[in-house]
């Protein structure tokens, strides 16, 4: 069980505070802000934990006294404490993210594989259980781009998932996703398997380490082919940034803003490229970007089979579920945990 310790959380942040009430504190500007930021942290970190100690000691008030109580008022007690251990093991799990970007959002990319039509519906399954997860856990999740399927689904999805620790749990999610199902695209009722790949990196705020040469950019612009309404295919607010040197290809065509598009796809740029510098620097390729296995059989990092058991099992950390649709709805918590917790 991992322990948050709040005292020395809370001595962390005396000190910090007893820095920023000295008379040369603003001395050096820089300096100042990065104590700020980090007392900040430190507090927004312990604030959730405070208010679920407080829960917990009204709770216990509330079972002293829960003799004599009505089966009502049992129940709502009960159900109060589930909420409590839900909160505490969510909490618990934050305190295992101790990497570089952990803490920041994520660009998530996800790819068609094997399969045909069902690996493209198989794409935009995916899309929606991580759609769940984000609700579940306040993050807002905006669509960069999509690349239809020519029956059904998509070929490739890319999305960003914004909020603190982002990153840090969707790494858990890199690798090649396995589906086993009765296929809804086949008349004659066959079970299929199919793949989809995912990938995540973070996005990074400061990126003084990565100078792109606006020379060494090609834009170009088209129509967006994503659903968007009556403005759609009348202006050309899709926007794609190839990057020469490194050959990487982003494309915006959520926004309707051509300026909006190009923001974002810089954004994506920079994130990437960073990525590439990082693993040429650390020479650490496999864990920065995930493994560049083909997305087919044998690749699999987890299968989720519907037909002719229900089972979702992770392949590194052995863990399992047989409630398939409870999965498929973004409680993908377990999954995670398993990963963080996983030896090396």
């Amino acid at each position: 069980m991992v322990i948050f310790d709040l005292a020395s959380k809370q001595a962390e942040i005396d000190k910090l505070e007893q820095r920023s009430a000295a008379p040369d504190f603003w001395d050096d500007p820089q300096q100042a802000q990065r104590v700020l930021q980090e007392m900040n942290e430190l507090k927004n970190a312990i604030e959730p934990w405070r208010e679920l100690e407080g829960k917990i000691e009204d709770l216990k008030i509330l079972a002293e006294v829960a003799d004599g109580a009505g089966e009502e008022d049992v129940r709502e007690i009960e159900q109060e404490l589930e909420e409590a251990r839900r909160k505490f093991r969510q909490l618990e799990l934050a305190t295992m993210l101790g990497g570089e970007h952990d803490r920041a959002s994520a660009i998530v990319e996800m790819n068609a594989g094997a399969g045909g039509t069902e690996a493209c519906d198989w794409v935009d399954m995916l899309l929606r259980m991580y759609l769940r997860w984000a609700e579940r856990h306040g993050y807002q999740m905006e669509i960069i781009d999509t690349v239809p399927g020519e029956t059904a689904g998509s070929k490739k999805v890319t999305f960003l998932v914004e909020g603190e620790n982002a990153y840090g749990y969707l790494k858990a999610e890199r690798g090649v996703h396995r589906l086993v199902r009765i296929s809804p695209f086949d008349a004659n009722r066959r079970r299929h398997t199919s793949f989809a790949s995912v990938d995540v990196i973070p996005e990074v705020e400061e990126m003084e380490e990565v100078r792109i040469n606006p020379d060494e950019l090609r834009i170009d612009t088209f129509r967006a082919s994503s659903a968007g309404g009556q403005h759609v295919n009348k202006t050309d607010s899709a926007v794609r940034i190839t990057h020469i040197p490194s050959g990487i290809v982003v494309t915006c065509q959520n926004e309707r803003s051509q300026h909006r598009n190009r923001d974002v796809a810089m954004k994506v740029l920079q994130a990437r490229l960073m990525e590439m510098q990082r693993a040429k620097d650390d020479a650490r390729i496999a864990e920065l970007r995930g493994d560049l296995r083909a997305i087919q059989w044998g690749s699999q990092i987890r299968s989720y089979v519907f037909q002719p058991y229900t089972m979702v099992k992770d392949h590194r950390s052995g863990y399992e579920t047989g409630d398939v649709m409870r999965v498929m709805d973004g409680d993908i918590d377990e999954f995670i945990r398993a990963y963080l917790t996983a030896p090396a």
